[in-house]
């Protein structure tokens, strides 16, 4: 199954053309192309999908999702690095 995760934008910058950001998914950082939402500002959340951040996401939102994740311990993959990881 497949799961985009909600992430906080902590930089942006622009590499081989292409907007790029790093995103913060509770305490694991993570780099992310920031094509399909180039207007995401430095602080935002966005929902990510196998490097892409694909759609902004309010930070309450955001806050659900991660409370929802850690409930059953679905944030052990993305501290350890799991493949399916955004």
């Amino acid at each position: 199954m497949c799961l985009g995760i909600p992430g906080q934008l902590t930089e942006k910058y622009e590499e081989h053309g292409l907007p790029m950001g790093k995103v913060d998914f509770g305490g694991v950082t993570k780099s992310v192309c920031l094509a399909h939402v180039p207007d995401l500002e430095v602080g935002e959340y966005a929902i990510v999908h196998v490097g892409f951040a694909l759609s902004r996401l309010n930070e309450e939102e955001a806050r659900m999702v991660f409370a929802f994740l850690d409930s059953m311990n679905g944030l052990e993959e993305l501290q350890s690095g799991g493949r399916d990881v955004p």
